[in-house]
């Protein structure tokens, strides 16, 4: 269903959006996310499970929440972004953007026709209600849609006056797995040369008066994140609750055991 992009709505007015990250291409998993209250699920099809066809399942799971969809699509493909955009997906991803030009492209690749280059056929996707909402889409799809690229390199943040400069980017999301391994430091969050690279990223994009967003890292967790000035985060994947609520249960059953067999 086609309906007002709320995460843009709450990021713009000054909001703060957590979200949970989600891999396991479950509709299930994804409407109790969203009934659950989270601001945003993000959709990773970079790593994740997912393909187009489970992505309509999960956004048909969450349209009846408050909740938007973000997907991280695995490239800058303009042939799966254009599937994700008529699947409806209100929010997209795009990993380690490290240029201007490569920005610029992805804007184009998700506006339409004379703002942008993205294949039309509003009469049969999803995005359109199926073509019961098509003047409405077309109309407003280009202001309704959230774009975030992903900071991950020192490329990217040496480059990063440049980036924010791309008219149609709302948010810069800094990846600090991929950008400590990229400078030959990873998981050294302490590293002065990898707090540099953060505190550059973070300065530029602020500078740009564009959005900015990171998952926790470190020390970090989510409200530290907030604390810290970021406008969106995430409060973990739903395959570490789902797997940390496992093992909590299964160690204290395995702790009752051994200590029951103790006292025999």
């Amino acid at each position: 269903m086609y309906r007002e992009n709320q995460l843009k709505t709450l990021l713009n007015s000054g909001g703060k959006a957590l979200g949970c990250w989600t891999s396991m291409d479950s509709p299930i998993t994804s409407e109790i996310l969203a009934i659950a209250g989270f601001d945003f699920i993000l959709i990773d099809h970079e790593h994740g499970y997912g393909d187009i066809k489970g992505l309509a399942s999960q956004l048909q799971a969450i349209t009846g929440t408050n909740c938007t969809s973000i997907l991280r699509v695995p490239n800058a493909d303009e042939a799966y972004v254009k599937k994700a955009l008529d699947a409806g997906t209100e929010c997209l991803m795009f990993p380690s953007v490290n240029t201007a030009s490569e920005a610029a492209n992805i804007v184009e690749m998700c506006r339409y026709s004379p703002r942008g280059r993205r294949g039309m056929a509003p009469g049969m996707i999803r995005a359109t209600n199926y073509g019961m909402d098509l003047e409405n889409y077309i109309e407003t799809a280009h202001d309704n849609t959230f774009i975030i690229c992903q900071i991950e390199t020192p490329e990217a943040i040496a480059n990063i006056q440049e980036l924010g400069k791309i008219d149609g980017i709302d948010m810069f999301f800094i990846g600090p797995n991929d950008l400590s391994c990229n400078a030959k430091k990873f998981g050294q969050y302490h590293d002065p040369e990898f707090i540099d690279l953060i505190e550059r990223a973070e300065n530029g994009v602020r500078a740009s008066g564009k959005l900015l967003g990171c998952i926790p890292y470190g020390d970090y967790d989510w409200q530290a994140m907030f604390d810290r000035g970021y406008n969106l985060t995430t409060a973990g994947t739903e395959v570490a609750m789902f797997r940390e609520a496992a093992l909590k249960i299964v160690n204290k059953h395995t702790i009752n055991n051994r200590t029951e067999q103790a006292a025999e």
